[in-house]
């Protein structure tokens, strides 16, 4: 087993790697913009997974994928050349689920922005429901009272 910060290393160099062949080199028509985002190598550095996003439709995101799948093996030889470890490890590719949860979330807190401004709307105005002071305080004695 190899340390963490190799693959870490060797992870970071396969990402800027891939997209730069990905932009020279690879010129499938089927693949769209795609965006390189993270890639994450096994402790024993045989395979590295490769997470990717594609500007577009569906129809764009499948085609993209079809386009990678096919350039595989010259992003591997690639990968080989200018790596230099012994092995080179197998590509697998990702579509990178973050933008969609991303948007997902957005989409939660642009709602809840919205609740919050209802409730603020229906509380402008009221009162509360008992006195404003909830807290007991300790009864006031009369003087006159105590003298008697």
């Amino acid at each position: 087993m190899t340390d963490t910060a190799r693959a870490r290393k060797l992870a970071d160099r396969i990402r800027v790697v891939v997209a730069e062949t990905l932009q020279r080199r690879i010129k499938d028509p089927r693949l769209g913009y795609v965006t390189i985002t993270d890639t994450r190598v096994t402790g024993d550095l045989r395979e590295a997974t490769v997470f990717y996003t594609v500007f577009g439709d569906e129809e764009e995101r499948t085609a993209s994928a079809a386009a990678l799948e096919s350039a595989k093996g010259v992003l591997r030889s690639e990968v080989g050349r200018q790596t230099g470890v012994r092995f080179t490890p197998t590509l697998t590719f990702v579509l990178d689920a973050v933008p969609d949860t991303a948007r997902t979330i957005d989409d939660l807190l642009a709602k809840a922005r919205a609740a919050d401004a209802q409730v603020r709307e229906t509380a402008a105005g009221k009162g509360y429901a008992g006195d404003a002071d909830p807290y007991r305080k300790p009864a006031e004695h009369d003087e006159e009272s105590d003298e008697a």
